[in-house]
């Protein structure tokens, strides 16, 4: 399987992401899956620096599979998976994982679970950096009164604000995300999209985004993969929530 089609993003909005941060992600010849049940096999598949790769397909192709594979979660049955042409052998600061459940330490307050993955590096900054790069993280998805609270006195929209807050505070160069926004209502899940939209502009991170959701990999994605029928296609921009992706749509949707 062969997802190496329009590889190389084209048109305006190429240039307008920063690579230099961003990590370049490749799968060569690939199969994955768990000892004795492949899920995906051969598959060759190269996540630009900074770009959104949106990843969609039916339940059981093998998208959460593909995550976890990239996040050095589980090594692959056959090929390799590099970063920036280095194997990949395990998980690694560089790439952070957003999941569905906001996996929030419900004892830490949402200022201390956000500096957690600044307090656990090798090179772990002094506290109060700690608590200064927090809050300013907080700030920039709209919590910064919650600090002191805890994940259980916050809706499930803050909490994902929490959980992405936590996921760039170290400044990762790839962004894993396992339909972070899949449990929310669509009008939680529209702010949420225009919020991730938002925060990555500044970050140069490149970002792998997998969804059930035909629109919102449209709105999100760069480029979007189909597991599926195994290939990538181009996403037109600038993003739209309106009819001019319609085309586009439809044929996504005829090949899940």
């Amino acid at each position: 399987m062969s997802l190496t089609q329009a590889d190389a993003r084209t048109g305006p909005d190429a240039a307008a992401h920063p690579a230099p941060h961003g990590a370049r992600l490749a799968l060569r010849g690939v199969q994955l899956g768990h000892s004795g049940n492949a899920v995906l096999d051969g598959v060759d598949l190269t996540v630009e620096p900074g770009e959104v790769l949106a990843v969609v397909g039916p339940s059981g192709c093998g998208k959460s599979t593909l995550l976890r594979t990239l996040a050095g979660l589980l090594p692959p049955l056959d090929g390799v998976v590099e970063q920036d042409g280095t194997p990949v052998r395990g998980p690694d600061a560089d790439r952070a994982l957003v999941f569905q459940d906001d996996a929030l330490l419900p004892w830490r307050t949402v200022r201390a679970n956000v500096e957690l993955p600044l307090a656990v590096r090798r090179s772990r900054p002094p506290r109060a950096e700690r608590r200064r790069s927090a809050g300013e993280w907080l700030e920039r998805v709209g919590l910064d009164g919650h600090a002191h609270k805890y994940p259980h006195q916050l809706s499930g929209g803050q909490r994902q604000r929490v959980q992405l807050a936590r996921a760039l505070a170290a400044g990762p160069r790839a962004v894993l995300m396992d339909e972070p926004f899949g449990a929310l209502d669509a009008q939680t899940r529209a702010e949420m999209q225009d919020l991730l939209v938002d925060v990555l502009a500044g970050t140069g991170a490149s970002v792998v985004f997998v969804t059930h959701d035909v629109d919102e990999a449209l709105f999100l994605g760069d480029r979007v993969a189909l597991l599926a029928a195994a290939r990538v296609v181009p996403v037109p921009r600038p993003r739209d929530r309106g009819a001019s992706h319609a085309g586009l749509r439809q044929q996504i949707i005829n090949s899940l």
